[in-house]
C-alpha cells in the first residue's frame, strides 16, 4: 500500500502540473484565434490513447505513454511533426499565421502559468500555516554535524553565528541553499574560538550521494530524557521508563542526544549496558539494540520553542511569492554550477523516482502541496532552457525571426525538432536509470 500511496502521489502531483501547463498553452493559443487540435495528459504515441473525446473541435485525451503531455496546434512544428500540415498554405487560424510576438507568447504560456501556479501554491501555505523556526540565537549546545560538515570543519557542539557576515536568525538559514550552493563562509563561534569555515563550491555533489541531514542536523544539538516507549522494544524491556535520562552506554558518558545516536550506531545488533539516571538514582540495565541502531523510544528534547509568524491574506502574498522566486533562482543557480563543473550533472538531476521519494509512502497535504509548488517552478525553469522541442526552444527561435525580420525555415524547424526530442528522450532515459542506480546503491 505505501508504494500505491507514493506512486498515486507522483501521479497525481505531475498530472496537475502537465494539464495546467498545457492548459497555458491552450488558452493563448485560442486568445490569438489559433486553432488548437488536440489537449492531451501523456502522450498518445501511435495514435493509441487511453481515453479520449471531443469538444468543439478538439481531441482531448491520456495517453498511454507517461512523459508529460501537449497540446497540438495547428500549423505549428511540435511533438507531432505533422509534416503534411505544413505542407499546404498557410490558413488564418494556424499558429505560423499570426504576428511572431503572438506565437512567443503561446509558447510562453505553459511557463507563465506554471509560475503562477508556484506564487500561488506558496501563498496558500502561508496564508494557511504562516512561517515557523528556530532563533538561532537562543541555541543552547550548538548544531549536531555530518560527515559532509566534520570534513569541511565543523565540530559537534559548533555555533554558526554569521553566513558571509551576515548574522543568523533562523537556524534553518544554515542549511539554506545560499550555503549549499557553497562558496560561502560560515563564522563559527567554538568555545572562545571564533573562526571562520569555507563551504567549497563541490559540496552539492556529497550533499546528493548523502543527504542534507549529513551537512548539518535538522536540529540543533540538545540534551534529552525519555519520551514515549515503543512496545516490545529493547527500551521497554530493560525497564526504561518515561523521564528517566540515559547517562551512559557500556563505558562511555553520554549528555546529548546525537551522542546517543552515535553509540547505538556502533551497537547494532548488540547488547549494551546502558546507564539510566531516575530522579536522583542512577543505575545500569542490560538492552538490546535492534538491527538498525534503535533501542525503541522517542527522545524529548531540550530545544527552544519554535517562533511562529502570521502574515494575513494579502501579506502573505509576497512572502509567498519570494519563495516560489527563490526556488527559481535557486535551481537557476544550481544549473548553473553544473554548467562550471562544480556540480556533476548525475548528482544534482532527479527523475521520478526520486522526485517519488520525495512525496512519501504516506498522505501528507502539507508536504504534497509544498513539492508540487516547488516542482511547478522547477518546470517554468526546465522549460526555458533554450533545448529545441522545449518551450524554450521555441522561444528562442521566433526571437532569432524577430531579430531577422523573417522566419525561419520549415526544414530546419522540423530537424531541431527531431534533435530536441533526442536530446529529451536521452535525458529521461539517464535521469531514470540514475534514480533506480541510487536507489540500489542507498540499499
Amino acid at each position: 500500500m505505501s508504494i500505491v500511496i507514493m506512486v498515486g502521489q507522483l501521479i497525481l502531483g505531475l498530472s496537475i502540473l502537465v494539464i495546467l501547463h498545457e492548459l497555458g498553452h491552450f488558452i493563448a493559443a485560442r486568445a490569438f484565434g489559433i486553432k488548437v487540435e488536440k489537449f492531451y495528459l501523456f502522450f498518445d504515441a501511435w495514435g493509441i490513447s487511453l481515453f479520449k473525446f471531443n469538444y468543439k473541435g478538439v481531441e482531448y485525451g491520456i495517453g498511454w505513454l507517461p512523459l508529460g503531455g501537449y497540446v497540438k496546434i495547428a500549423g505549428m512544428i511540435d511533438e507531432s511533426m505533422d509534416t503534411e500540415q505544413m505542407a499546404g498554405p498557410p490558413q488564418p487560424w494556424e499558429f505560423r499565421s499570426k504576428p511572431a510576438w503572438q506565437r512567443l507568447i503561446v509558447m510562453l504560456g505553459g511557463i507563465a502559468v506554471n509560475i503562477v501556479l508556484g506564487i500561488f501554491i506558496f501563498w496558500i501555505l502561508t496564508v494557511r500555516y504562516g512561517e515557523s523556526y528556530i532563533p538561532n540565537a537562543e541555541i543552547k549546545y550548538g548544531i549536531v554535524p555530518g560527515k559532509i560538515g566534520e570534513r569541511i570543519g565543523l565540530r559537534p557542539g559548533d555555533k554558526i553565528t554569521a553566513i558571509n557576515g551576515r548574522t543568523v536568525v533562523r537556524f534553518d538559514e544554515l542549511t539554506s541553499t545560499e550555503v549549499i550552493l557553497g562558496n560561502s563562509v560560515l563564522t563559527v563561534q567554538r568555545g572562545s574560538q571564533t573562526l571562520d569555515v569555507k563551504v567549497p563550491s563541490n559540496i552539492l555533489n556529497d550533499l546528493s550521494d548523502y543527504g542534507i541531514d549529513q551537512f548539518i542536523g535538522k536540529f540543533p544539538r540538545a540534551k534529552f530524557s525519555v519520551g514515549s516507549i515503543e512496545p516490545n522494544s529493547g527500551a521497554q524491556k530493560m525497564g526504561l521508563a518515561e523521564n528517566d535520562s540515559i547517562v551512559g552506554i557500556n563505558t562511555n558518558k553520554i549528555a546529548f542526544f546525537d551522542q546517543l545516536q552515535a553509540e547505538l550506531q556502533q551497537d547494532k545488533g548488540k547488547q549494551v549496558l546502558v546507564s539510566v539516571k531516575r530522579g536522583d538514582n542512577v543505575f545500569q540495565k542490560t538492552a538490546q539494540i535492534d538491527k538498525n541502531g534503535i533501542l525503541g523510544f522517542l527522545p524529548s528534547l531540550d530545544i527552544p520553542k519554535e517562533k511562529k509568524l502570521t502574515f494575513g491574506f494579502f501579506g502573505s502574498l509576497p512572502v509567498g511569492a519570494t519563495k516560489a522566486w527563490g526556488t527559481f533562482t535557486d535551481n537557476a543557480k544550481g544549473i548553473g554550477k553544473m554548467v562550471t563543473g562544480d556540480v556533476k550533472f548525475s548528482k544534482a538531476v532527479r527523475g521520478p523516482v526520486a522526485i517519488a521519494t520525495l512525496f512519501g509512502t504516506q498522505i501528507d497535504w502539507v508536504r504534497f502541496w509544498s513539492l508540487v509548488g516547488f516542482l511547478s517552478m522547477v518546470l517554468a525553469l526546465t522549460n526555458l532552457l533554450p533545448i529545441p522541442a522545449l518551450d524554450g526552444g521555441h522561444a528562442l527561435f521566433l526571437l532569432i525571426e524577430m531579430i531577422k525580420g523573417k522566419p525561419l525555415s520549415d526544414k530546419f524547424l522540423e530537424r531541431a525538432q527531431i534533435v530536441g526530442f533526442v536530446i529529451l528522450i536521452s535525458l529521461m532515459v539517464f535521469v531514470f536509470g540514475n534514480d533506480i542506480v541510487k536507489q540500489v546503491v542507498k540499499k
